[in-house]
């Protein structure tokens, strides 16, 4: 009993930090595994036998593989062609387009590669077409075994209850009508979509710091005699001088020593500033501003994340210096240094010659410009690359070869024809979902192994036999749903799997569709930035504010969850 409580209690301890605290899901994760094993309820031979797990090796390699698959010219190039005058047949073309590539290539590669050829674009504004893109993306990704990490993790912990995993095709009886569902309700409700240049709101534009020096001859004279309002897309909106903040700013505010100057606008014309002696701007002051120019999204589990920008020393991490700094609808202020990092944060970027080859970029970021990390491929190898992908995927798909050693041959061809490498594969080695997955495995094995699920069900098993499997069925994946839009997608489905898989057999049912329920809920995340890595992709990109996912994101969320719920059960019966 005493065991059991212990036990329980780590795992709530472990959704409590999940939910109400900043703390990144691989560091709790790790924690509640480091408690588990140093109070004796997992050993050393579970946590190697978990972290060797077939379905875990299985979702690394496809990660490792993607790297390849993200330098595929197809995807870019077919994206384009879909897009013209006419809102409903753009997004019809870009959400199957986008739906069919999310199924094979991690979504978050497709929606990263999309993202920033979609903002360019001269068709139509970038807000109508982004936010589709990201659900498009999610939808897509539930067709295969290998579309979503989601799909992998729960088919990862089945392979550990059952010995075999989740079939490639299983999901595709349910996923391919909610698909469906999910894009037809996206065009009826497209006119929800915010309408949005890169003019209509200085809000979403790059906040920019600048500091009068001692000497500088801009010292005493007024705003608009040193020329600071005539300086076309950048806008001087603040003055941070010692601990006081000026705003708005008059014409005739005089300049001071030590003055910083807080600019918001295009981030690209802020070379503009140079023309001002005596006025510092970090990256052009480490001959930074005059290199590439490059976007970066923080990603939500970043080492940088509840950092300033001061302490986040980017020069000596990443051989970067901060230029602006945005952040979705909300108007930042005050000394750029001073602002605390937060997942979803844009951040412009001035980079050296080392920038690329850094080992801890994709940890931390989601590059906007794709080119700074990769390459494109020739047409020979594109066409080549394509064809042995398709070949792996179909005989993985009919079971005449197993995923994983497709997955190692496709892997060595692209060492061998040098379209990968292995600084780039170990850069973009997913460390922190494999420690995730790891440790949620471990996790689950030790509430089996002290009883404690048992003792859970055994509790509530009368409500639970009692309970239509239909309504039990609702309340798992709403549930899911839930925690996925508190937390992320990832640790929602490792942490549901266990109670899904202990009600089902409790009931006296099959576990397996209340298993399918953890995972078509795990990435119904329509209604927040935060619960899917592709939401926060577009969410600066598009200009998108908290109530624009509401908008858009309720009759998505609510189609697609009806839709999974009714055909559910018919494709997977409950005995």
């Amino acid at each position: 009993m005493v065991d059991q409580a212990i036990i329980l209690t780590i795992v709530l301890a472990l959704v409590c930090v999940l939910i109400f605290t900043r703390i990144s899901p691989v560091r709790a994760f790790a924690g509640s595994l480091v408690a588990c094993y140093l109070l004796g309820f997992v050993h050393t031979e579970t946590v190697l036998a978990k972290g060797a797990n077939e379905g875990v090796i299985t979702l690394v390699l496809l990660l490792l593989v993607s790297v390849g698959l993200e330098r595929l010219p197809w995807l870019v190039t077919l994206s384009e062609r879909m897009l013209s005058p006419s809102v409903t047949r753009s997004l019809l073309g870009l959400s199957l387009t986008t739906a069919m590539f999310s199924a094979f290539i991690n979504n978050t590669a497709v929606v990263a590669t999309l993202a920033s050829s979609i903002r360019k674009n001269k068709v139509l504004s970038p807000s109508r077409l982004l936010l589709p893109l990201s659900y498009a993306a999610i939808l897509g990704g539930t067709l295969t075994l290998i579309g979503t990490s989601t799909n992998l993790i729960v088919s990862s912990f089945v392979q550990d209850k059952t010995g075999a995993p989740i079939p490639f095709l299983a999901f595709f009886p349910v996923a391919l009508p909610a698909l469906l569902v999910g894009v037809l309700t996206m065009l009826l409700f497209s006119w929800r979509l915010p309408t949005r240049s890169d003019a209509d709101d200085v809000v979403n534009d790059y906040l920019v710091e600048a500091e009068v020096q001692e000497n500088s001859p801009m010292i005493g004279a007024t705003v608009e005699e040193n020329g600071l309002r005539d300086l076309g897309d950048l806008f001087l909106v603040e003055i941070v001088r010692q601990q006081h903040l000026i705003t708005p700013i008059s014409p005739t505010q005089r300049i001071v020593a030590g003055d910083k100057l807080i600019f918001s606008g295009d981030v690209s014309r802020v070379a503009l500033l140079e023309r001002f002696q005596g006025l510092k701007i970090f990256a052009l002051e480490e001959g930074l501003l005059r290199s590439n120019m490059t976007e970066v999204v923080v990603r939500p589990n970043a080492a940088i994340t509840g950092t300033t920008l001061k302490e986040a020393s980017f020069r000596s991490r990443f051989d970067a210096a901060v230029v602006g700094i945005k952040r979705d609808g909300e108007r930042l202020s005050g000394k750029l240094g001073n602002i605390v990092i937060q997942p979803g944060d844009f951040l412009m970027l001035a980079t050296g010659p080392d920038f690329s080859q850094r080992q801890n970029l994709t940890r931390n970021f989601l590059l906007v410009n794709t080119e700074v990390t990769g390459r494109s491929i020739s047409n020979l190898k594109s066409g080549g690359f394509t064809l042995l992908i398709g070949v792996v995927f179909a005989l993985a798909a009919t079971g005449l070869l197993d995923l994983i050693k497709g997955l190692c041959l496709t892997l060595a061809l692209l060492l061998l024809t040098g379209v990968v490498n292995t600084t780039e594969l170990r850069r973009r080695f997913p460390w922190e979902l494999w420690l995730i997955i790891t440790s949620a495995l471990c996790l689950a094995q030790a509430v089996s192994d002290t009883g404690a699920i048992d003792a859970l069900m055994t509790s509530v098993a009368p409500g639970l036999t009692q309970m239509p499997p239909l309504a039990l069925l609702v309340v798992i994946y709403l549930m899911t749903l839930a925690m996925t839009e508190l937390m992320t997608n990832n640790a929602a489905a490792a942490l549901m799997f266990p109670l899904a898989w202990g009600a089902g057999a409790a009931a006296g049912l099959d576990p397996i569709p209340f298993v399918m329920a953890v995972a078509f809920g795990a990435s119904a995340s329509f209604l927040t930035a935060h619960g899917y890595t592709t939401n926060l992709i577009v969410q600066n990109i598009g200009g998108y504010q908290k109530e624009d996912y509401l908008r858009f994101g309720v009759p998505v969320s609510i189609a697609y969850s009806v839709t999974v719920l009714v055909v559910l059960p018919k494709v997977f019966p409950f005995v």
